[in-house]
């Protein structure tokens, strides 16, 4: 089985939903997914992930299944430099790169700061939501690993958030979201492909394929969006600190 894991288009967030870039981004994504053999859409509540899937859905005239867990990973936790409430992925390094437990698959949510927010229950919401849906098409999961229990050659897409998506992965591989927060970034409308592998009968792993991929946009000279990144150098104040 193929999983397509697409960040939405460029976000107007006041809106919730995309800005003009964002809404020509859609329509590149929506050219190339409609090449595809997608068997089932799922989609994020929010305003800008169904505004990216919809103009893909209307190509193909298919519905999507909207899953609420598939919302933008929502766990505030407090900031311990300004004690403000904050998204539990934005940290600077020089606080988290500290504690090796951040790295830990099994001891993330256990750190101080996570322990400040409900991140723990948040992300089990993510995993079991997931598990879920994969459990439907046919792979369920047991320990670390997917029994293969209709194996299958279906693609499956979810529109849905970059902090989400790095949840998503971090469960599918075993690991901390941490460094796929800090360490990756998929930018606007871009399109993670992971794929089984059924190297043992019965026993399943996802393998990321690609990670990211904007090749919609690049095929029609269309720049890629800022939005997620922030400044390559310290000194330059036009980009986002």
């Amino acid at each position: 089985m193929k999983l397509l894991i697409i960040r939405h288009g460029d976000p107007d967030y006041a809106a919730d939903s995309v800005t003009e870039k964002g809404a020509r981004e859609v329509e590149m994504l929506a050219e190339r997914l409609s090449r595809l053999d997608i068997h089932t859409f799922y989609v994020s509540p929010l305003g800008r992930a169904q505004r990216t899937a919809a103009p893909t859905l209307q190509r193909l005239h298919k519905d999507a299944v909207t899953l609420p867990w598939l919302r933008e990973f929502q766990a505030p936790v407090q900031d311990p430099e300004t004690d403000r409430l904050r998204n539990p992925w934005d940290f600077k390094p020089a606080y988290w790169m500290q504690d090796p437990r951040f790295y830990d698959a099994s001891l993330w949510t256990q750190t101080p700061v996570m322990q400040t927010g409900d991140v723990a229950s948040e992300a089990q919401r993510v995993y079991q939501g997931l598990d879920d849906v994969l459990a439907r098409h046919g792979y369920r999961r047991k320990g670390l690993y997917y029994e293969a229990t209709a194996a299958n050659t279906d693609t499956i897409a979810f529109v849905c958030h970059f902090g989400v998506e790095c949840v998503m992965l971090s469960h599918l591989m075993n690991i901390s979201p941490m460094p796929l927060w800090h360490h990756f970034c998929a930018l606007p409308s871009s399109v993670t492909t992971l794929v089984t592998e059924e190297r043992e009968k019965g026993i399943a792993v996802f393998r990321c394929l690609s990670f990211g991929d904007l090749s919609h946009l690049y095929a029609h000279d269309e720049e890629p969006s800022f939005a997620a990144r922030f400044c390559e150098v310290y000194d330059d104040f036009s980009q986002r600190h």
